[in-house]
């Protein structure tokens, strides 16, 4: 579930619905301390997806793959949506 501005900015950058599923099916979870939980792909799950669906679809995705979402983590819904510029640094 997408708030009114989650779909705005999957728009304006660019996203695809396709994205929001992968993210949701394969992405890693990191709280980001501000009551919300980002969901990023990594190598590792790009890989699982490589597995399920076929290195050749995954890699015409390629352009996508720096996608990221913030979700509430009270309720679940998107926040926001956008392309990474610099690394996630993980704990």
């Amino acid at each position: 579930m997408n708030t009114k501005h989650a779909a705005i900015r999957c728009q304006q950058r660019g996203i695809p619905p396709l994205i929001d599923q992968l993210l949701d099916q394969y992405g890693e979870e990191q709280y980001d301390g501000h009551g919300g939980v980002l969901v990023f792909l990594t190598k590792q799950s790009i890989r699982c997806a490589e597995r399920d669906w076929g290195r050749e679809p995954v890699r015409r995705m390629a352009e996508w793959l720096d996608a990221y979402k913030v979700r509430s983590s009270h309720d679940g819904t998107t926040i926001t949506a956008g392309h990474r510029c610099k690394r996630i640094r993980r704990k």
